[in-house]
C-alpha cells in the first residue's frame, strides 16, 4: 500500500482523512494541521498521528494529499514533490497559473505523479454519460449553493465554477477562443454571483452561472448536440438522455414526433442511464493510487487543472 500523509485538516481534510483510512489502496500514515489545537483535538478524537511540521510529514509517506486554503497550494506541492512524493491537490491547483505550470514541470522534473482534485468528473451521474457527450455545440452550467463562509477566501469563480470549467474542458475537444463574464460582489470582498460565456474555435459556446449565496443549492449542466439532449443534475445525481432519429417506418401508437418546415420527421427517445451510486472522493482517491502503482496516465491531470485554472482566470479578469 501507498503511504499517505494529509496536509490541512479542515472540514473537507477531515473526510479526506476519513476516506484513506478507510482504503485498502493506502496506508495513512498521519497529518498536519497548522493549528496545534485543531490537531490535537482529530488526533485525540479519531487517533490519526499528527506530525509537528509538514517536512516530517512529508519524509515518512509516498504521497502527499493537500487540503489546505488554495493560497497555500504551491508551497506544499513544490516541497512535497521536491522530496519525492506523489501529490493530490484539492482545486484549484494553485492560486496562479504561474504556480499551476511551476508544480507541472516540478512534477515532469521530479518524476513524480499529481492528480487535481476536480471531484465531479467522479460524479456518477456524469460518468454514467460521459462518453455518449460528443461534439456538443451549446452547453449550459448553473451551479448555485446557499451561502458558506467556507471558500469565500477565493472569488465565486474558483470556489464553485471551476467545477464546472473542468467539465466543459474535458468533453470539449477544441481551444477557447474567447470569454465574456460579469461578476458581483455581495458579501465578500470578490465576486459572489457570477456568470461567463465561453466560444470555442469549433463554435461550441458554453452558458456558465454560479452563485454562493442562493437559497437553494442547484448543481446542474446540459449539453446540447446534433440530434441529442443531455441533462446532468450533480446535486440529485441523475442524468437524462433524449435522442432525436429518423422516424421508423412504423412507429408506435404513443410515439413522439417531430416535424420541422422541410418536411423532416423525427422522433424523440428518452433515457434515463443507470446510475450507480459511489463516493467521488473515494475514487478519485484510489484511482490516483491506481495511477500511481501501474504508471498510468492520472484521469484529472495537473495539466488539465491548470488548463481549468487559466480559463477561470480569464473569466475573473472580465470583471
Amino acid at each position: 500500500m501507498l503511504k499517505v500523509g494529509v496536509l490541512g485538516a479542515g472540514h473537507l481534510g477531515k473526510i479526506h482523512l476519513r476516506l484513506l483510512q478507510a482504503s485498502d489502496k493506502y496506508d495513512l500514515v498521519g497529518f498536519f494541521d497548522p493549528s496545534e489545537e485543531n490537531a490535537k483535538q482529530i488526533e485525540k478524537e479519531f487517533g490519526y498521528t499528527a506530525f509537528n511540521s509538514i517536512a516530517a510529514l512529508i519524509a515518512a509517506v509516498d504521497v502527499i494529499d493537500i487540503v489546505t486554503p488554495t493560497l497555500s497550494h504551491f508551497d506544499c506541492a513544490k516541497e512535497a514533490i521536491e522530496n519525492g512524493c506523489h501529490v493530490f491537490i484539492e482545486k484549484p491547483i494553485s492560486k496562479t497559473v504561474i504556480e499551476a505550470e511551476a508544480i507541472k514541470t516540478l512534477a515532469s522534473q521530479y518524476h513524480v505523479k499529481g492528480q487535481v482534485g476536480h471531484v465531479e468528473r467522479f460524479n456518477p451521474a456524469f460518468t454514467a454519460v460521459k462518453d455518449k457527450i460528443e461534439n456538443p455545440m451549446f452547453i449550459e452550467c448553473h451551479r448555485l449553493a446557499e451561502f458558506n463562509p467556507r471558500g469565500t477566501d477565493v472569488p465565486v469563480v474558483l470556489d464553485l465554477m471551476i467545477h464546472d470549467i473542468d467539465i466543459i474542458l474535458s468533453v470539449v475537444k477544441s481551444k477557447v477562443k474567447n470569454v465574456h463574464a460579469s461578476g458581483v460582489s455581495v458579501i465578500s470582498d470578490t465576486p459572489d454571483i457570477a456568470n461567463a460565456r465561453i466560444e470555442f474555435e469549433n463554435g461550441c459556446v458554453a452558458n456558465l452561472t454560479a452563485s454562493r449565496i442562493s437559497m437553494k443549492n442547484m448543481r446542474k449542466t446540459r449539453f446540447f448536440q446534433k440530434d441529442a439532449y443531455i441533462s446532468v443534475n450533480f446535486l440529485s445525481k441523475e442524468s437524462e438522455l433524449v435522442r432525436m432519429k429518423d422516424v421508423p417506418e412504423n412507429p408506435g401508437e404513443f410515439a413522439m414526433i417531430l416535424q420541422n418546415a422541410e418536411g423532416v420527421k423525427k422522433q424523440i427517445y428518452f433515457e434515463n442511464p443507470e446510475v450507480e451510486n459511489n463516493n467521488a472522493i473515494l475514487d478519485e482517491l484510489e484511482t490516483f493510487a491506481d495511477a500511481i502503482n501501474n504508471n498510468t496516465t492520472p484521469i484529472v491531470t495537473l495539466g488539465q487543472g491548470t488548463e481549468a485554472l487559466r480559463v477561470a482566470q480569464m473569466i475573473i479578469d472580465c470583471f
